[in-house]
């Protein structure tokens, strides 16, 4: 068990304990993978980026393990409409980024967006810090597990248009699987879950982590979906 900096709000923890068994290959990810395996893009030397984190949170239900998700308001300036792991920018308040901050900071944002109770969250593990170059955020992926569910659903409908799960089930599932090829020409792994088109950076981890976890299976990379796709 590893301790972060204690603060006026108590210590911030992660912890492997408890965690059930089918999520030992998560935990060997965190343990082993490195930064250019999740993404060619990654922050930059200078220290440029605003710093923010996304809460992975793995839960259990009906239909086994599963994965919560939201979908961005289609008003919003920065990926209007998109899915994504709930998520955001570090506030003076959630400390050091260096330390605890992004732990802090998924947990808040998670809150603030889906309106879960933290409490009933343990974190696992943290992934290295990526970089969204179109955005300029410096982005660490935090990795939880729903030990205790709750009650999740829009906070903000100015931020976020829904709230959802999606069995891990569904995202191995070859049928559920292509390629998106953006505008700019950038070719990325997509999901097509739960009516929605997830894509771009939420995907690409998505991808990596199934893949490194073992829980990929075979997919036909040559499947193409335009991101207007509903259209």
């Amino acid at each position: 068990m590893t301790r972060a900096s204690d603060t006026q709000d108590g210590p911030v923890v992660v912890s492997k304990d408890g965690l059930p068994a089918w999520l030992d290959p998560m935990v060997r990810v965190v343990e082993t993978v490195e930064p250019l395996q999740l993404s060619r893009f990654l922050p930059p030397e200078s220290g440029a980026g605003r710093q923010s984190a996304v809460l992975i949170l793995f839960g259990e239900g009906e239909q086994g393990p599963e994965l919560l998700l939201m979908e961005r308001a289609s008003s919003l300036r920065s990926h209007a409409g998109q899915p994504s792991f709930p998520g955001g920018a570090l506030d003076p308040e959630d400390g050091d980024p260096q330390d605890d901050g992004p732990l802090r900071a998924a947990l808040r944002e998670a809150e603030e967006e889906t309106g879960l109770d933290p409490s009933g969250v343990q974190l696992f593990g943290v992934l290295p810090k990526l970089y969204i170059p179109v955005s300029g955020f410096v982005v660490t992926p935090v990795l939880g597990w729903w030990r205790e569910p709750t009650p999740v659903d829009v906070v903000d409908p100015n931020e976020t248009a829904r709230v959802f799960t999606v069995p891990v089930a569904d995202l191995t599932n070859p049928d559920n699987r292509a390629t998106t090829v953006h505008p700019s020409g950038h070719r990325g792994p997509a999901f097509l879950v739960e009516s929605a088109l997830v894509w771009g950076f939420t995907a690409g981890i998505i991808d990596r982590l199934l893949h490194f976890s073992g829980w990929e299976l075979p997919w036909d990379r040559g499947k193409q979906v335009p991101l207007d796709w509903r259209s």
